[in-house]
């Protein structure tokens, strides 16, 4: 026999109405059971228990809410998708296996054959070969153009038509794109404007209130916030949000309980860490500006940056990704990366510990040569996720990249 123990005090419901996005993170979307914990439940079961038959048919065929089966419904995951939702500002999210899955599930939930996609060059190299490769298959054409070049979108822009891609900032260049003039691009010609928002968080910048239709994570990165898991998630207006769901349930793309827990654990620090990242980034960026070795520093929150004003207008910050060309090339590149000591060769980002990678061969390495020069992934490129170290300890350790570069010089004198 199974045995029963709840407490039986009754507990008001939170009232978060108007709060800001850092209570948003600690408070929203918990699911508490009749054991009236405090922190956060995890429900790591593939399958839920009903009391009659009768109750099982009306759980699977809609007529009663409730949980059925953990590839599409799991309170731990709607615990979380209910707390990205509230700090987005968006009516749903539905939580999936990885980032890239939901790019897919939001693509194969809302897109089909004939459909026409503008996208940004500026995104995750998987992301490209995603769209190039995949969804042409099934009759999804992509056109590429600059993150920044309005003129290039409009052109862009056919009758099927049916969705605007970006970035933003994007990886690794950190270029800013225009948020309220694609919004109104994508309005004007009936199709969907999806942000993937994976650098900045809801904490530095809200897309929805910018006139996107959806927002995209992948909540391995700051979400998460210490490499520990993968996962994704897509936030938008019920109604859409239905449709991804819908696909989730039938495709099983299924962000596991676990992962959910450890990132709705990770959301609650957001705040302070993104706040961490962000001051950690301007330094190290303003010093790499003054290196003798470095080419061009990519960061928006640096004046030279040719979208600085219009990143200050859309983002409470700047994020913690930079990168910046040497002079010289691939070896100088790999050269100074594999001189560091501290800092992670990896390339993953949004952890707080800082990483190092060279992006020409690792996260674009599948582009081609072409694509690659378009989207401005040189072979001298390298991009740093700062962390939260001390940000003098992160000089000392780049300084070792710099003397070894000025080592090879003398060598070869």
């Amino acid at each position: 026999m199974t045995l029963r123990r709840e407490e039986t005090v009754w507990i008001p419901e939170s009232d978060l109405e108007g709060m800001s996005v850092d209570t948003l993170a600690v408070r929203a979307g918990q699911i508490r059971t009749g054991q009236l914990e405090h922190s956060d439940a995890i429900f790591p079961t593939s399958s839920f228990v009903y009391g009659s038959a009768a109750q099982a048919a009306a759980r699977f065929g809609g007529d009663e809410p409730g949980n059925i089966y953990s590839r599409f419904t799991n309170p731990t995951v709607q615990a979380f998708e209910g707390r990205i939702a509230a700090m987005e500002g968006g009516e749903r999210a539905v939580a999936t296996a990885s980032g890239m899955a939901a790019i897919l599930s939001t693509c194969m939930a809302l897109l089909q054959s004939g459909d026409h996609v503008v996208c940004s060059r500026g995104v995750f190299g998987t992301t490209n070969v995603l769209f190039q490769k995949y969804m042409a298959r099934f009759g999804v054409e992509t056109s590429f153009v600059s993150l920044t070049d309005m003129e290039e979108w409009r052109a862009s822009v056919r009758p099927e038509t049916r969705m605007l891609f970006i970035e933003t900032p994007s990886n690794p260049l950190c270029e800013v794109a225009d948020m309220a003039g694609l919004a109104q691009l994508a309005r004007d010609n009936d199709a969907l404007f999806v942000v993937d928002n994976c650098f900045c968080t809801p904490v530095l910048q809200r897309p929805l209130e910018q006139g996107a239709d959806i927002v995209i994570h992948s909540a391995t990165k700051y979400l998460d916030g210490q490499g520990r898991c993968v996962g994704g998630v897509v936030v938008g207006s019920e109604k859409m949000m239905e449709e991804v769901y819908g696909f989730l349930r039938s495709a099983g793309p299924t962000m596991s309980p676990f992962n959910a827990w450890v990132f709705q654990k990770g959301l609650e620090t957001l705040p302070i860490r993104m706040r961490a990242h962000c001051d950690n980034a301007l330094e190290l960026a303003l010093w790499l500006e003054q290196q003798p070795a470095v080419e061009r520093v990519f960061y928006a929150g640096l004046e030279s940056h040719p979208q600085h004003e219009l990143a200050k207008k859309q983002q409470k910050g700047f994020g913690g990704v930079l990168s910046f060309r040497l002079k010289g090339a691939r070896e100088e590149a790999w050269g100074f990366i594999d001189a560091t000591r501290m800092i992670s060769i990896t390339a993953n980002l949004g952890d707080v510990k800082t990483t190092i990678t060279h992006p020409a061969t690792t996260t674009h390495g599948r582009l081609s040569p072409d694509d690659k020069e378009r989207a401005g992934i040189t072979e001298n490129l390298i991009r740093i996720s700062v962390g939260i170290e001390a940000v003098e300890d992160l000089k000392t350790d780049l300084g070792r990249g710099f003397q070894a570069l000025q080592n090879a010089s003398t060598d070869n004198v």
